[in-house]
């Protein structure tokens, strides 16, 4: 005689453990598909790699030379100043590599497709944030090939090092989001390659080539309060960048800079996250 459980039976995919399995899953196939786009699409690839080698060219070595930003003398120490700057600046510029792709998703219908899909609601925004920081850490990889390529060095030990290349992964990965959600609101893929007109103040208007000391009161002002400068700043302590003694600055923010650095993030963290869930969220309404 046979006997039947009375025991409620659960299915897999109703545990926790399958749900995070599940969620992984589907943030892997999102992470393969933009990559799967990007091999398709080399030129994207190369505009983003070919735009910091274009600027280390044209501001070390033609503008560097008239640049005195060690005080012992114009171009003397300006590699060593203005390659930890291009490290924060192309890691700033990345947030537009996150919104155009967005946006081409939206205008494209594949947002509609992937929420209508048995799978994780959260694996599209997930997939797409380990896209970019795999990305960026390439973008990273190659532009640290070319400081070194042209004379380059960190002075500071190892684990400053490392630890430098990791405040830049930290506010790319926060930048992600304001990416995420810039490429939500805009209307379609060529309101997002507008993005420049936000784009170059952010990274120009900071102390990614020139201390804000050599700028007019207020313009330093919002250079030393920039995001990207309070990284930039803070890897160059990192670094030991010769010449560059941030204890004597006069704005405060540059005497905190790796606080400056790790702060800045997660307060862009605390402002766009929401943002841009609520974006997605509103996408079909």
């Amino acid at each position: 005689m046979s006997t039947t459980s009375t025991q409620p039976l659960t299915a897999p995919d109703e545990t926790p453990g399958s749900r995070v399995l599940w969620a992984f899953k589907d943030t892997w196939t999102i992470v393969l598909q933009e990559f799967m786009h990007l091999l398709r699409q080399p030129s994207t690839f190369a505009w983003q790699l070919g735009m910091p080698v274009v600027m280390v060219l044209m501001f070390v070595y033609v503008f560097g030379s008239a640049m005195d930003v060690t005080g012992m003398g114009a171009g003397v120490g300006y590699i060593d100043y203005a390659m930890p700057g291009m490290f924060a600046m192309t890691i700033a510029f990345g947030f537009m590599n996150t919104a155009f792709p967005v946006a081409f998703n939206k205008e494209k219908g594949f947002m509609d497709r992937f929420r209508s899909m048995p799978m994780s609601s959260s694996a599209v925004v997930t997939g797409r944030g380990v896209a970019d920081i795999i990305q960026a850490a390439v973008d990273l990889a190659v532009i640290v090939g070319i400081a070194l390529a042209i004379g380059w060095r960190p002075a500071g030990p190892v684990t400053d090092t490392l630890a430098a290349f990791g405040l830049l992964l930290w506010l790319r990965f926060a930048l992600i989001f304001v990416g995420i959600w810039i490429g939500l609101r805009v209307k379609n893929t060529e309101g997002a390659g507008n993005l420049f007109a936000i784009a170059f103040p952010l990274g120009f208007i900071s102390s990614v080539f020139a201390p804000p000391q050599m700028m007019p009161g207020w313009l330093g002002t919002v250079a030393a309060w920039n995001p990207v400068s309070s990284t930039a700043s803070a890897i160059r302590e990192l670094f030991q960048t010769p010449g560059v003694d941030l204890a004597t600055s006069t704005y405060w923010i540059e005497g905190h800079a790796i606080a400056g650095a790790l702060i800045w993030p997660v307060l862009l963290l605390v402002v766009f996250v929401p943002l841009a869930v609520r974006q997605f969220q509103n996408l079909s309404r």
